[in-house]
């Protein structure tokens, strides 16, 4: 069932426990009854008309839209002019320089453009590395807005002054993003006592006519931008675009990220992913620009010793991190869509505290369905299968044919192992490959952006807290596990029999580089492989063999 259909239905009868039917803390601050929540009405629809908007603020325009226009055409391209001007030594050099001009002038822009960076810095080997490291620096650089303009918001949306909500609310916010920020508050019991501690999100004034604008005129600068911004990763700007508002939009009314933590919730709790636990929104005190929610106490997702010290299993928690994404996605058609360190740690009892629900990926049923046939034609050895479901996600054209994107890709196997190529020749393949997808009308479908991105952090994770995996054992297991434990629906979905069903990973090693006999392979050991792979794309694996004679064998 995909959530589009379904994930986000109402039970009609009041549900008693809320732990029966959420992954919630066990011991809550209350407890919800979703017949008797006040901003749950009408928030199906709002959803729909929010989405709807987005084709608007994104349609072709012959003129500007606004003067907003000339101002990031100004900043924008004077960044990339001073770049341009300054001579580099090396494609290293020449991609830091330019992702911190880039960084620069997204800061100078503001809101909409510091929050795209911010994205951008969590796509960790979906976007350069000099670039994510750079825009990283967005994440937590974003000054605070006024005790004032907090208070008054506030105040505004819950129809009630600050002291007669809380009983204490801490001016200094606990982190500030581009949209919102985060405050430490406790509530006022009804007689007047403290009552429970909660954090409350509260959105930057006007953020939501802004980002508009910035969108509209972002879409229309954007077809001038295609072939002229030299990161692979954004070679398609008008797509780029589209994914951004599409995301975005929805983060400009808590009420949809309240909506998005209920069915989160519900999604893991009927999956029995009893290893998270989501946040409680608040019953009454959530409006558009207002989210109160319990808050959750834990320590840091990558504090390997502090885990070790709570005797939590490292290994538990990759796994956990692994299924639970997967088969929210692939069974429900509901993940969340923005996994990184800042929105996620630990608990002492081992569960992992899920936070921040402003980006959740909400599949239609066939998507939902295409991913599940990709996770499955990527553990039998089908490529065809793959490159279908992918193109079924909306990445490639539907006209597009299979066999050429097959063979120019080298996923059949004829392709080169990236290791044994010269700077010039892996320069040369990745540009040939960037020029062939661009040619076959590639673009980056929301859903399989947020797919990725989240891939590449538990990438992160494995990195961190269990190296020394096997990916291929990981993977054989998690597959055979996904086909056990759901064998009716991959049959119902995609003709997959759990008797005849087997691993081949064929495909997979030939994408890794490896020897297809070969039976096991350990994170570390990709790491090397994809460390030397950027030492011979920048050069320095010339330096590094050659450096003697470059200094005169000194």
């Amino acid at each position: 069932m995909g959530a589009d259909e379904g994930a986000s239905s109402r039970s009609s009868a009041a549900l008693g426990v809320d732990t029966d039917f959420g992954a919630f803390s066990v011991d809550g601050p209350w407890n919800l009854d979703l017949d008797d929540i006040t901003w749950l009405a009408g928030v199906d629809s709002l959803r729909t008309r929010v989405r709807n908007h987005v084709p608007e603020l994104t349609r072709p325009r012959r003129l500007p839209p606004g003067r907003r226009v000339a101002t990031i055409m100004t900043t924008f391209g004077w960044a990339l002019a001073r770049w341009k001007l300054k001579r580099h030594h090396d494609q290293t050099a020449s991609r830091t320089d330019l992702s911190i001009r880039l960084r620069l002038a997204s800061e100078k822009l503001g809101t909409t453009y510091i929050k795209l960076a911010q994205i951008i810095s969590s796509g960790e080997g979906i976007f350069p590395p000099e670039l994510v490291s750079e825009f990283a620096k967005c994440r937590d650089q974003v000054p605070a807005e006024t005790w004032d303009t907090v208070r008054s918001i506030v105040e505004a949306d819950l129809g009630r002054t600050i002291d007669e909500a809380f009983t204490a609310f801490d001016q200094t916010p606990l982190a500030a993003a581009s949209i919102a920020q985060v405050h430490v508050a406790t509530l006022r019991n009804p007689d007047g006592t403290d009552g429970p501690e909660v954090v409350v999100k509260v959105q930057r004034p006007a953020v939501d006519a802004t980002v508009h604008g910035d969108i509209a005129a972002s879409a229309w600068l954007a077809p001038f931008l295609v072939g002229r911004i030299p990161v692979a990763a954004l070679a398609n700007p008008p797509a780029l675009v589209e994914v951004f508002a599409q995301s975005i939009v929805e983060e400009l009314d808590f009420r949809l990220e309240a909506q998005n933590m209920l069915d989160v919730a519900q999604s893991l709790h009927q999956l029995d992913q009893t290893g998270y636990v989501v946040p409680r929104p608040h019953p009454r005190l959530v409006t558009r620009r207002v989210l109160v929610m319990e808050r959750l106490h834990g320590f840091q997702f990558d504090d390997l010793a502090r885990m070790q010290a709570e005797g939590i299993d490292p290994h538990d928690i990759v796994r956990t991190g692994m299924i639970g994404f997967l088969e929210g996605a692939l069974v429900n058609g509901i993940f969340h869509g923005d996994l990184h360190g800042g929105n996620l740690f630990v608990q002492p009892d081992g569960t992992t505290a899920l936070l921040d629900y402003g980006i959740v990926g909400r599949l239609t049923e066939s998507k939902r369905v295409s991913f599940l046939k990709l996770l499955m034609a990527s553990t039998s050895n089908n490529v065809r299968g793959q490159v279908e479901a992918i193109r079924d996600l909306g990445a490639l054209p539907h006209d597009v044919d299979i066999d050429t994107v097959i063979a120019d890709l080298g996923l059949d196997g004829g392709g080169v192992d990236p290791t044994t190529l010269s700077q010039a020749e892996l320069v040369g393949e990745v540009n040939r490959l960037v020029k062939a997808m661009l040619g076959y009308g590639a673009r980056m479908p929301r859903e399989l952006m947020l797919f990725a991105k989240n891939l590449v952090f538990l990438d992160g994770v494995i990195s961190t807290l269990t190296p020394d995996l096997d990916l291929f054992a990981e993977v054989s297991e998690i597959a055979m596990w996904f086909v056990r434990r759901h064998g009716n629906q991959l049959a119902a979905d995609v003709g997959i029999k759990v008797d005849t069903f087997e691993i081949d990973l064929t495909a997979m090693k030939n994408q890794f580089g490896v020897d297809p006999a070969t039976d096991g392979f350990t994170y570390r050991e990709l790491q090397d492989r994809r460390e030397l792979i950027t030492r011979r794309f920048t050069g320095r694996d010339d330096v590094d063999r050659l450096g003697p004679h470059l200094h005169g064998g000194r």
